[in-house]
Order: C-alpha cells, then structure tokens, then sequence
C-alpha cells in the first residue's frame, strides 16, 4: 500500500445483546415498535437504593454460546461479549476459518468490567479471609479480558487490546478499529463493547452520584431524554459486536456491507469529571472532526444517534452542540436517543448505537426517542418522537461521550462507488 491510499472501512458484520432483544434482529424490531426494556430490578434486593430499575438483559442463556466450564471461568459481561461477537462473525460469514487470522484483530472495550466478579469474591473474602479469593478472581474482572477471550476462542492473532474510556468505551474501540484497518495492521477488526454493572455497587455508586432516574414507579417511562421532565439515567447492560473490514478485502469475499466508516472525531472537554462542557464544546469540534474527515458537508447529515442520557445537563449540552455544529440544518435533521428504550449500557452505549445508527442507514428506517410528552425549551430539535420515521439516511453519525470529558462521534454512510 502506498502511502497516499486511503484503505476504506465497512462493516461487514452485526451481533447485539440488549435489554430488548438477544439478537440484531429482536433489538431492531423492538426499536422501531418503540418497546421499553426496563423494569424493576431482579438481580438483587434494591429495597435501600433510591433507583431500583434498569435496563436488564432478559432470559440470556450462556450456555447456547459456551459449555458450562466455560461459561463459570467468564463474567457476565465476557459472556455477553461470546454471544454478540458469534452473532456477528456469524453475520460477516467468517465461521469457516476462511481469512488469514494474522490479518484479524479484536478491539473491545468495557467501561467497567466484571463488577459481579467482583462483588462475589469481595463477599468471600469479608467472610473467609484471603484463602477464599479464587484463582480466576483477577482474569474475570479485567476489564481486557473480553478482548483476550475472543482472540483466543477465534484465534485471530492480529491487534489485540481493550479500550476503557466510561460512555465512550466501544465508541472507541470502533474509532481505534477503524485507525488500524486504515493503516494497514489488520483487515479485519472484531470490536465493540459490553457490560454488566447491574450490581450492588454499580448500581450504588450511580445512585450515590445522583446521577440515575427515580421514577422507580414508571420504569419503563424513566429514560426520556430530551424531554422536560427527565430525572436522570437508568443503567443498562448488554454488548455490541461490529466486524469491520477493509472495503476491497470483503468484496473480493463477497461479504455482506452494511454500510461505510466515513470519519471519526475524538476529543476531550478537559473541563470537568462528569460534566459536559459549556455548550458541549467538546462534542462540537467532534462531530466537525468526523464531517470533515468524511469530506461531505454538514447539511448532508440526516440522522444523528445521540449520546442523549436522559441527564438534565447531557441533553442540553448536546442539542446546544447539534445547533453550534450545523445551524439551521438542525432543525432538518433528525435526533433520537435509543436509550429512552434500552437505557444506559455503559461502555456498551456506543457500540449497541452504532449498530441501531448502521441500521437506519440500511433500511431507511430512524427509530425513536420514547417517552418524549414534554418538549423542553432547551432542547428544540426533531427527537423524532415516540414513533419510527422512515426516511432515507445516506449519512448518520453516532455520538458517544464518556465522564472524564471523552467525546467521539463516528460517522457512517451507505457504501460509496468509487
């Protein structure tokens, strides 16, 4: 490769556990009927707690992905990274051992790890002492060891890492993916994110921040981003696999192509730990960095996937962003945040949106935000409210911005003819 050619990216491959859905197809189809996955939690007693819902990933079986060694040598969020990473190379049909596994690599993230791991070992060692912390305690909770384990279970040999940067988490493990495919280190990226912090202290520690919903009476009216009333976030959980390929490597494959990695932008506010910066300037300059890299103009963007949170200060900061960044077309574009269904997945979030932003690309389709009923003079654009907007979407950029003032934007296209 010369220097002076720019390998293109595609994504040839899609895999989702979600609190709507074990599958791309469950979790599309719940999208745009607009379907809430959260509920009272069930995992433990939240008697104590001021917020006693989330967004629970439902009836997940690890033993369709793994044998039963297996699945108890893996957190949670390790599974859901086994199940969504199958999906989705099942998707890209790269099963059969049909590439170079010199030229695949896998870049995951989790913005926490495996915190239930950590909770049961903790609770064995307040009772019994440090005797009773088992061998597997530190390669389960690891917040690498969901990138370690499918390079292992697939024996892909290329880039292997893990990316950590909270809500931004598999924002960047695409970004990077995307870096590294373009440079010419890999073909093929396996990468994404997952999480499981519906726990005890995970669910603590956001209570403790004031940071979640505590509508516990409406669960599945809690997350409402963008709307007037909205309280807070509700937690989720769940993975997002991407398979990301060099363009001219799956057509010489004949791989499926959802769609084409056209531009990232990655920034920080350098402002505050858990808020945004004034007017989301941090978001500003990464949704321009995207555009410009893609090379189009911004009044060709149809649809953005927003962070949108739910949180009285992320909706505003972002909508003031949007506005800053592509003025009266704004109000043409559209806006939705899937997390008013799904809630919150943590390092998951930018993952599992992306795919949901992939998706409206290739079937026209823009899911909505739900529980929108109160329009905040703050947040003025078209949230594309409580209902599926069909609408052709040739450009589409997916947001994601993490505490600690990490922002990305990623922006994706129907493929190019070049």
């Amino acid at each position: 490769m010369h220097a002076n050619q720019i390998r293109r990216v595609v994504v040839t491959g899609l895999g989702a556990v979600t609190p709507i859905g074990l599958s791309v197809g469950e979790f599309w189809n719940s999208m745009t009927e607009g379907k809430s996955g959260v509920a009272p939690i069930s995992y433990f007693d939240t008697t104590e707690y001021t917020s006693r819902i989330a967004g629970e990933v439902k009836n997940f079986d690890p033993h369709n992905y793994m044998d039963k060694k297996a699945a108890r040598r893996m957190d949670v969020f390790t599974q859901f990274a086994v199940a969504a990473s199958d999906m989705a190379l099942n998707d890209a049909q790269l099963v059969n051992g049909n590439v170079d596994p010199t030229r695949v690599g896998v870049v995951y993230g989790s913005g926490i790890g495996g915190m239930w791991t950590y909770h049961h070992q903790s609770e064995a060692f307040f009772k019994g002492g440090p005797r009773t912390i088992g061998p597997f305690f530190v390669p389960m909770m690891i917040p690498d060891i969901a990138a370690g384990t499918l390079s292992i279970r697939y024996g892909y040999k290329g880039p292997n890492y893990a990316t950590t940067s909270a809500c931004a988490t598999s924002a960047h493990s695409i970004a990077d993916s995307f870096m590294l495919i373009q440079r010419g280190s890999a073909d093929i990226i396996v990468t994404g994110g997952t999480e499981s912090a519906i726990c005890p202290m995970g669910l603590g520690g956001f209570c403790a921040m004031r940071a979640l919903s505590t509508r516990n009476d409406q669960p599945e009216k809690a997350s409402r981003p963008f709307d007037a009333n909205r309280d807070g976030f509700v937690i989720g959980e769940g993975a997002g696999t991407l398979v990301l390929e060099e363009y001219e490597h799956a057509r010489n494959r004949n791989a499926p192509i959802y769609a084409e990695v056209l531009g990232i932008g990655l920034t920080a506010d350098a402002y505050h730990i858990t808020a945004p910066a004034p007017g989301g300037e941090g978001a500003v300059r990464s949704m321009r960095l995207c555009i410009r890299e893609a090379g189009i103009r911004p009044d060709e963007v149809d649809y953005i996937n927003a962070h949108g949170t739910s949180t009285p200060y992320n909706d505003r900061s972002e909508s003031q962003a949007i506005k800053t960044v592509f003025g009266d077309h704004a109000y043409t574009l559209l806006v939705s945040s899937t997390k008013s269904m799904i809630g919150h997945l943590l390092g998951a979030a930018g993952a599992v949106e992306s795919i949901a932003t992939i998706l409206s690309i290739s079937k026209g389709i823009v899911p909505p935000t739900i529980n929108y009923e109160t329009p905040d003079p703050d947040c003025d654009l078209n949230y594309v409210p409580n209902k599926p907007v069909e609408r052709d979407v040739r450009y589409a950029i997916s947001n994601a911005f993490g505490f600690g003032g990490h922002n990305t934007s990623i922006l994706y296209g129907s493929v190019r003819e070049k």
